[in-house]
């Protein structure tokens, strides 16, 4: 997932004065050092050459997820533009209800969006994009691009983002594995768990990339959502500097389209059992943080606790997102056989430590709420014992995974 954080700054700028170089600063809202950019690449043809300047009139105070974001971002660039089109709703408050609930299509219109997309090697994928901030390119250009080099540098930018992406997930695991020859066993990483995560933040890139492409879209089908994968999914094929897929043979297109058929027949004889059976149960630790939410999520509602033109970003929301996204992240962990077949473990590893995260960002939620003293200051405390007895199974799930995945490199 990116980190998204263009409602939390009060100002910034983006300095493409120096070709293959980008520099900056942003100011987040309540936070009084600026965040500084050094980055490798280019901007787009409409910034390449020149120092732009931006303001958001509309800046939110920072939530407590973003507390992790790095003073410094060091990393290469992906796509910056001013000239973005994003489509802007033509709703009054209330009406956005009204449309949704009664099915009918919402007026909207075209419109230029700042769209800011790097990677760092701390933070990952960011991304500012906002319709709404106020521009000021500050100087005549230093330099110039042409359409051209503009299709190439755009190309490049996606290659340095992907490779740069592959070194970052590529030292992490060499210093872990470091750290395990040092005696150090919480540090240790197993080859295959390394290829999952690897895996895994190439599938979270190529997801937000199809997202990207869609929000452009009048209307979105499933031929369109098919092809727009497809080619995303080539277009990284060729970033990462992979052959071409040979085409199928007649036999074994035939012996895919039988596979199909017997995956689908299988599917329905199981969703069958599913609906006549009874025995089916959900992991009790998936259970117990989903009734632990829901038990919340009740309780914030008798006591009245939340504004009703409360933001996202308030603190009894992000505990509840944070909770119900800890959840869906442990039931995708838990799901199917317990232990793990070995292939799939390494997936299962990134969904629990995702949960963790999750939870752990519920804990500073929690203590943003007692701090300004939202609720009754009774209700926090159990809350956190809690919250630290479900962090303590899912850390005990992950460090049982991770022997799994220690243990079949000792028999390789």
């Amino acid at each position: 997932m990116a980190w998204r954080i263009a409602d939390y700054i009060e100002r910034g700028e983006i300095d493409n004065r120096t070709r293959d170089r980008v520099r900056g600063q942003l100011w987040l809202h309540g936070v009084e050092q600026p965040i500084q950019l050094e980055l490798a690449g280019n901007s787009h043809r409409d910034l390449a050459g020149q120092l732009l300047r931006f303001k958001n009139p509309k800046s939110q105070a920072l939530p407590p997820h973003l507390r992790g974001f790095a003073l410094e971002q060091m990393g290469v660039v992906g796509d910056m533009t001013a000239s973005r089109k994003v489509k802007i709703l033509d709703l009054v408050d209330g009406d956005l209800e009204y449309y949704y609930t009664n099915k009918i299509k919402m007026p909207y219109h075209w419109a230029n969006s700042l769209y800011l997309e790097w990677h760092s090697a701390l933070n990952g994928r960011v991304v500012i994009e906002s319709a709404d901030y106020l521009l000021e390119v500050a100087s005549e250009p230093s330099w110039s691009m042409s359409e051209g080099e503009e299709t190439e540098q755009i190309s490049a930018n996606a290659r340095a983002m992907t490779n740069f992406m592959n070194l970052v997930v590529d030292a992490t695991a060499q210093v872990e594995r470091e750290e395990s020859e040092d005696g150090i066993p919480e540090s240790e990483q197993s080859t295959v768990e390394a290829e999952a995560r690897a895996e895994h933040a190439r599938m979270v890139l190529l997801m937000d990339r199809v997202a990207a492409r869609l929000e452009m879209e009048s209307e979105v089908d499933a031929d369109m959502l098919a092809r727009i994968l497809q080619e995303e999914r080539e277009r990284m094929r060729r970033e990462r500097g992979e052959p071409e897929s040979a085409p199928l043979s007649e036999e074994q297109a035939a012996e895919r389209d039988a596979w199909i058929e017997e995956m689908n027949a299988a599917m329905e004889e199981t969703q069958s059992e599913f609906l006549d059976s009874d025995t089916l149960r959900t992991h009790p630790l998936v259970e117990h943080c989903e009734a632990f939410t829901h038990r919340i999520h009740d309780e914030i509602e008798l006591q009245k606790w939340l504004p009703q033109d409360a933001s996202p970003e308030h603190p009894i929301n992000e505990l509840l997102h944070r909770l119900w996204m800890a959840t869906a992240k442990l039931s995708g962990a838990m799901s199917g056989e317990w232990p793990p077949e070995l292939e799939m473990a390494g997936h299962r590893l990134i969904y629990f430590e995702e949960a963790r995260s999750y939870l752990e960002d519920s804990l500073e939620a929690l203590e943003s709420i007692e701090a300004g003293k939202l609720t009754d200051p009774k209700w926090c405390p159990p809350l956190r014992q809690e919250i630290n007895s479900i962090l303590k199974q899912v850390q005990q799930m992950i460090d049982h995974v991770r022997v799994l995945l220690r243990g079949d490199e000792g028999d390789t």
